[in-house]
């Protein structure tokens, strides 16, 4: 059995674990690669693991009836996550959209865990996180444009992913935003025409991140503050390094 190291640990998550419930865990915890279009959470079927993602992308989807989808959130912490809530199975899938790697768990394994009081408080907190960018995505789709919207998305992409290449397909910027494949070009095209960004096929270049946030405007920035306030701002368990799950030190959750 191989023991993990939380100083090693890419996760924000649970980089912030106290160290006795982590001590508990890392036994448990078991590396898996995850290619893309791999799920993490199948609709309506139990969560039997919970996954800790160290890199890659995974996409929250939520799907009607009749059969039309929506990516409702990206997930950046762990994969899973109504486990904590008492909750055995969702509606909404869960699944990588770029390949990375995880830390994965059994649910039974996991749920005792919970009974440590900083682990509870701390997971806690990470759900109002989710249900804040929930909201803003709803925000986001009511009151802002669509290349307000693109910029968001991709801000969030280029929170998550290492490096200005973010591998992105129009099928996938088309599920993120809700729209045909066609209207994703045409979005791109001003992003590009504006050059913050450099699209090609299966890949978006960023050039200019404060010029991306500049054409958001206020539908990013706010769930990433308070990610950074109850999340990444709480007390660390040790000198740690700088990489974060794939994921910005600056802002961003």
């Amino acid at each position: 059995m191989t023991f993990i190291r939380q100083s090693r640990i890419v996760n924000r998550l649970l980089r912030r674990f106290p160290e006795d419930a982590f001590d508990l865990l890392a036994p448990i915890l078991e590396p898996i690669d995850l290619p893309a279009k791999h799920s993490l959470v199948l609709p309506h079927k139990p969560i039997e693991h919970v996954c800790f993602l160290e890199s890659g992308l995974a996409s929250m989807v939520a799907e009607s009836a009749d059969g039309k989808s929506v990516e409702i959130r990206h997930i950046e912490g762990i994969a899973g996550y109504p486990v904590l809530l008492g909750v055995d199975r969702t509606p909404n899938s869960v699944f990588m959209q770029v390949p990375g790697h995880g830390l994965q768990v059994a649910t039974e394994n996991f749920l005792p865990i919970l009974e440590h009081v900083e682990v509870r408080q701390l997971l806690l907190r990470y759900v109002h996180t989710c249900e804040l960018q929930l909201a803003h995505t709803a925000l986001a789709a009511a009151k802002f444009n669509m290349h307000q919207r693109l910029a968001r998305w991709l801000l969030m992409c280029h929170d998550r992913l290492d490096g200005n290449d973010l591998a992105l397909t129009h099928e996938f910027l088309a599920l993120m935003l809700g729209v045909r494949r066609a209207g994703v070009t045409d979005e791109l095209h001003i992003l590009e025409g504006m050059h913050a960004i450099k699209s090609t096929r299966g890949n978006v270049r960023i050039l200019n991140r404060d010029m991306l946030i500049e054409i958001a405007g206020g539908c990013y920035g706010v769930p990433e503050q308070e990610y950074d306030r109850l999340i990444e701002n709480s007390p660390q368990p040790s000198t740690l390094p700088v990489h974060l799950n794939g994921i910005r030190h600056h802002h961003t959750f």
